[in-house]
């Protein structure tokens, strides 16, 4: 019986230590170099897929918002496959890879805000949660235009929709934390909204405000 519990805390720390590994893995970066840019010197110096857009590359914009979301989704389908599909393993899996998305090893821990991996590793382990999240996204988006507003919103309400679809605890949980993760790497972004300063999706890109440049997505 101990063996058994021995292999299974084994399991979970591979599954975690795996997770957050991959999740570190930058895409946005990675992605920008392909035309010899450095993402961190273009736009508000953040490795996600909105400021590698702005390097007028959406094609590279595109390739590191797939690779965002999809490495939490790998993640999630890698811990399942490894542990049977058991609920507990694959959130731990989703959460660590969402953590190394926003506190990468590689980068000194300077990460992407999160919403992309949001994304990606919610619609792995509970596709439901992850499509409301994406209407939502949209439905916010389309009213309002403005993305940091529309991600938020959408991350905010992931744990509702979790409990309203009878997901598992592991998945609730996870749904919270991630939700507290975002808006806690948005809170440049909030003070924006709470000011009427943050950018509108399309909108005049104005001169950013004193207190620092804007990046709505990750």
């Amino acid at each position: 019986m101990e063996s058994l519990a021995g292999a299974a805390v084994l399991t979970l720390g591979l599954v975690a230590i795996g997770g957050y590994l991959l999740g570190s893995i930058p895409f946005g970066l990675l992605s920008a170099r392909i035309a010899g840019i450095d993402i961190r010197t273009v736009g508000s110096g953040n490795i996600g897929a909105t400021n590698v857009l702005r390097t007028g590359r959406k094609d590279l914009a595109a390739l590191a918002l797939i690779g965002d979301s999809g490495k939490g989704a790998l993640a999630v389908l890698l811990a399942g496959l490894l542990t049977h599909w058991t609920p507990l393993a694959m959130a731990l899996a989703a959460g660590a890879a969402f953590t190394g998305h926003l506190f990468p090893v590689w980068l000194k821990f300077k990460g992407g805000k999160g919403v992309a991996t949001f994304f990606g590793t919610m619609l792995a382990i509970a596709w439901p949660v992850g499509l409301l999240a994406g209407v939502t996204w949209l439905l916010v988006a389309f009213l309002f235009r403005i993305s940091s507003l529309a991600g938020l919103a959408a991350v905010a309400l992931a744990p509702f929709f979790a409990l309203a679809t009878e997901q598992p605890y592991p998945v609730v949980v996870l749904a919270v934390f991630m939700a507290v993760l975002v808006f806690f790497r948005h809170r440049e972004n909030i003070a924006r909204l709470l000011k009427g300063q943050e950018p509108r999706i399309g909108g005049k890109k104005d001169p950013p405000p004193a207190d620092g440049p804007s990046d709505a997505q990750a």
